[in-house]
Order: C-alpha cells, then sequence, then structure tokens
C-alpha cells in the first residue's frame, strides 16, 4: 500500500502538489489522471524519493522509500523509459539493477522474456525503438517481484498487441494482491483498465473513488429509445411520469430511467421499440467536465480571436534599417550586404 499525507512540494512561488492525502490499496489498478501541470510526475517522483516534498509524507508499507534498504523488491516503477543506459545492452541494464538490489541473475532472463526482449536481449538499447524501450522500462519494474507497482505512460510507444498485453498484466498483477498504480492521458484505455480512480487538479486532490462511481458523478446517463409509433410512446411516457426529449432522427430520450422500466411499460401498452438502450458518458466526458476549472494549459483554435498573419511583413516590426556599409545593431551577423533584398536558402537571390 502506498499513503500519502497531506503532500505538498513547492518550487519557488509554484505550489505543484497541495496537501494531497490519499491511499492506493492493493488488489486493484488504480488509475492516477490529471490534466498536464496537475501535478502527477511531481507525486509520483516524490513517492520514490526523487523529489523531496515541502511537507508531508509518503509511505510504502508504512516506510518512506529512502529507508528501504533493497527498494526494488518493494516497489518498481516506470517513470522514463529513456533513463537506460543506451550503450549497454538490455541484459546488462537490469543485470546492473539486479545486482545493487541483490536480486537473484535468473531473474533478468525471466522479465526480459516476460516482456517479449528475449531475442534482443544482448543488443545496445540505444537502438531500442519507443515501444521497445517501453518494454525494457516494464522489465526494470518488475525486476525484483515487487508487491507495489507504479506506471508512468506504460502504453506510450506500444502497437495494439502490446497495449493489450501490458493491460491484462496489470489486470493480473493486482488480481494477484499487489498495489498497480498507472498514470495515462489515454481515456480510452484507463477505463479498460483501472478499477479505482484518484484525480487530481492543480495538485489538488478532486476524486477518489470507482471507476463507476466516477463517470455516473461527473456525466449524464440516460435512456434512448425509437419507435414507429412515437406519439403513443410519447402520450404512454407522460402519464408514467417520464419527460422524453426528442434528439433528432425520430429517438428519444429520457433522463433518469431503466431500460427494464422502459421495457416493461412499452411491453404493457403494447408499443413497439426499434431501439431501446441504456446510454452513458465516457470516462473522457466525465473526466473533462470534473477537471474543466483545473486546466492550466489551453490551446486555441484561432476563431475565437485573431489570427496571427505570416505572409511577406512577417517580423517587419523587428527588423532594423540598414545604413551604408554598416551592419544592422539589431541583429547578430547581418551585414550590409541584406539590404540586397530578400535572398534564398543558398544566399543566392530568391
Amino acid at each position: 500500500m502506498i499513503e500519502l499525507e497531506g503532500l505538498t512540494k513547492r518550487f519557488g512561488r509554484k505550489v505543484a502538489v497541495d496537501h494531497l492525502s490519499c491511499r492506493i490499496k492493493p488488489g486493484i489498478v488504480t488509475g492516477f489522471l490529471g490534466p498536464n501541470g496537475a501535478g502527477k510526475s511531481t507525486t509520483m517522483r516524490m513517492m520514490l524519493g526523487l523529489d523531496n516534498p515541502t511537507s508531508g509524507s509518503v509511505r510504502i508499507d508504512g516506510k518512506q522509500y529512502r529507508d528501504l534498504a533493497e527498494p526494488l523488491k518493494y516497489i518498481g516503477a516506470l517513470l522514463d523509459a529513456k533513463s537506460m543506459n543506451g550503450g549497454r545492452s538490455a541484459y546488462n541494464n537490469l543485470l546492473c539493477l539486479a545486482q545493487s538490489n541483490r536480486i537473484p541473475t535468473r531473474r533478468v532472463a525471466e522479465v526480459l522474456d516476460t516482456v517479449g526482449l528475449s531475442a534482443v536481449a544482448k543488443k545496445k538499447s540505444k537502438g531500442f525503438s519507443l515501444g521497445m524501450g517501453q518494454r525494457l522500462g516494464i522489465a526494470s519494474a518488475l525486476l525484483g517481484d515487487p508487491q507495489i507497482l507504479m506506471f508512468d505512460e506504460p502504453v506510450n510507444g506500444l502497437d495494439p498487441e502490446g497495449i493489450h498485453w501490458i493491460r491484462n498484466l496489470m489486470k493480473s498483477l493486482a488480481s494477484e494482491g499487489r498495489t498497480i498504480f498507472v498514470s495515462s492521458h489515454l481515456m480510452s484505455e484507463m477505463a479498460l483498465t483501472a478499477d479505482h480512480l484518484i484525480v487530481i487538479g492543480q495538485g489538488k486532490l478532486l476524486a477518489d473513488t470507482s471507476m463507476a462511481d466516477f463517470i455516473h458523478e461527473n456525466s449524464r446517463s440516460y435512456v434512448r429509445l425509437r419507435s414507429p409509433q412515437q406519439e403513443r410512446l410519447r402520450d404512454v411516457l407522460h402519464q408514467e411520469g417520464f419527460t422524453p426529449v426528442e434528439s433528432g432522427n425520430g429517438t428519444l430520450e429520457i433522463d433518469g430511467a431503466t431500460t427494464e422500466a422502459i421495457g416493461e411499460l412499452a411491453a404493457r401498452h403494447q408499443v413497439v421499440l426499434h431501439e431501446l438502450s441504456p446510454q452513458r458518458a465516457s470516462l473522457e466526458e466525465a473526466f473533462m467536465q470534473m477537471t474543466a476549472g483545473s486546466v492550466e494549459y489551453h490551446a486555441h483554435d484561432g476563431q475565437d480571436g485573431e489570427k496571427p498573419v505570416v505572409g511577406a511583413d512577417w517580423g517587419a516590426d523587428w527588423r532594423q534599417p540598414q545604413g551604408k556599409g554598416g551592419s544592422s545593431s539589431g541583429t547578430a551577423g547581418s551585414t550590409a550586404d541584406d539590404s540586397r533584398g530578400p535572398q534564398g536558402p543558398d544566399g543566392t537571390g530568391a
């Protein structure tokens, strides 16, 4: 189990993590979500002792990370797959980690086989693709056979087969009673993997709840139905206290209803239904709803404001007029030859 108590981290005036308290429990996959700049990476670094908290504490099975004599046997982590030494082979990268934590050498071959890298074990990791680097990083996390595993964007660079593999791996490890903590921006994948969610925004805890409850509490659920007897269906629904709303294409939507109740009602009044389906928002929609007020970095599509003009006059505001035989004081390395007009990439006239 990982326990965070009042965890706070400041960088000057910037509060990256703000009195964060939660528990990451064993036996389930816990997803860690938040917008860019929410403090997720800083939180995970503090869990591993890579950053010191300004205040508060992190406990790994009741101990601070620095007090663990052989930490890879307690907690394995993938934060940055590029941290491996590119001049070493995949095997030797893991062998160094194993020796530093008194892990049996046989585990190196075992985890390489688990992640599918046995065939390239002797190759230098600098030649690995992004996906192969991720697999090697996952192997390093598994090396000590720890009871706690942390993954930051584990599917980054993986192909569909690899994504399916890591999803099933995390679920399998959780079913063994291990603590699995995973951060990702891929909401569709998180929805298929995580059982529980911890959501933060601007360093503060926004939610600590099950996946199902998070979606239910932060999105709209309704029943969609379609019938060739729409007017009769409307009358029947109104008589029972339901308020159908037309949504186009001949379909109706009803909030606060179940498919069972609507189906039985239609059958009782002999109303034919061509569609009767429950509709629930996705994790992405629920996440956007929850974190709308906590997004720090907003992109703009240029539709609501002035668009930048890039053309013949681009940069005219910073260009300096040229004097005779002299250079512009505003541009390093420019000479009087610049006054000859636009130049091509090879120095000739455009």
